[in-house]
């Protein structure tokens, strides 16, 4: 009987599946006609704008030291994994921004398919099967979503990497250590949530490997960003230690018109409350987050959560595609406390 009622659960999952990435590939294929000329102001393109400097031997985060850490010039702000990638499918062959976004477009949306996939399957296996099936259309069809879908952002990918790494932290805790790293070398939007990492390493550790475990962790996390970022370092580690800091010390010009954090309306009396020292609120709140994971028994999923929802509304600079970090990791919060009743046996 139970290999019965798995087997159906897995037929419908598929079948839902199915229908969602259809819906998800019209959405896309609507926004793939969007011409290359409207995204030259899109990270997108200078992404691949980066991959072609370093193709032509300069160093994309040497730009940064001819500014003054708080206005923006569309600096290298990211570790380097996308750069390289630009840089290597360029190498490859792919030399024009018209050619790189046939590139990027389907792989956009195999990593959006992929987040729906999971948010799906991960209400399917508690036998949450409507409410499975209205948490994954917010994530594909939502404004959030549709936003970066016609902006090409990489938030798809390294959200993905981000959930995947959740989802599998218990079962397979170095493949999702991984994928954390791998989210970090996209984006490294969810370094916020290296703390919780670090604090499940050690509470699930035995007393005799705790250290080397945990030592063993924090070496899988950082192992993309930081073997990626090596070659930068040793060509200009000024220029790469800055342009990773600025976005905790670029000005506060990109917040929503009308909804600004609390620090931009704060330093309107206090100018001096800018920079880092603007970060403060935002970092301790997420510290106390840190401490209830640590002391009273907070599920890991509703952690994450509300320390990506503090980000978004405390830090001082806002963008939309923000919105989608938070989002994503609350719907699978929601239900981290309701027990599986169904296997993937």
């Amino acid at each position: 009987m139970s290999y019965q009622v798995s087997n159906r659960w897995k037929k419908h999952y598929w079948l839902v599946l199915l229908v969602l990435g259809m819906a998800g590939l019209f959405i896309h294929l609507s926004f793939w006609s969007i011409p290359p000329q409207d995204l030259l102001k899109e990270d997108i393109y200078y992404i691949w704008l980066e991959g072609d400097r370093i193709v032509a031997g300069e160093n994309p985060y040497a730009r940064v030291l001819a500014g003054d850490m708080r206005l923006n010039d569309k600096y290298a702000t990211y570790f380097p994994l996308a750069y390289l990638f630009a840089a290597l499918v360029q190498k490859l062959g792919v030399t024009d921004f018209v050619g790189w976004l046939y590139l990027w477009r389907p792989l956009s949306l195999t990593f959006h398919l992929g987040l729906v996939a999971l948010v799906l399957r991960h209400f399917y296996r508690r036998g949450l099967y409507r409410l499975g099936l209205a948490a994954a259309a917010i994530l594909l069809l939502g404004r959030w979503s549709l936003y970066i879908t016609r902006v090409h952002h990489l938030e798809f990918a390294a959200i993905f990497c981000l959930v995947l790494s959740l989802v599998l932290l218990r079962a397979r805790p170095k493949l999702a250590l991984l994928a954390f790293s791998m989210s970090l070398g996209i984006k490294q939007i969810a370094i916020f949530l290296l703390p919780l990492y670090l604090i499940y390493l050690w509470n699930t550790g035995t007393k005799q490997r705790r250290l080397p475990d945990l030592g063993i962790g924090l070496a899988i996390i950082l192992s993309i960003p930081v073997l990626t970022s090596l070659p930068f370092v040793l060509w200009n580690a000024e220029g790469f230690t800055k342009s990773i800091l600025f976005s905790a010390t670029r000005a506060e010009v990109s917040h929503i018109d009308g909804a600004p954090s609390i620090d931009v309306v704060v330093a309107q009396g206090w100018p001096g409350l800018v920079g880092i020292r603007a970060k403060l609120l935002m970092l301790s709140l997420m510290g106390i987050v840190y401490l209830s994971y640590l002391k009273e028994k907070a599920g890991l999923l509703v952690a994450a959560a509300l320390v990506m929802m503090i980000f978004l509304y405390f830090n001082s600079v806002l963008f939309l595609q923000y919105f989608l970090w938070p989002l994503s990791l609350t719907l699978f919060a929601l239900v981290e406390a309701v027990p599986l009743t169904l296997t993937d046996d």
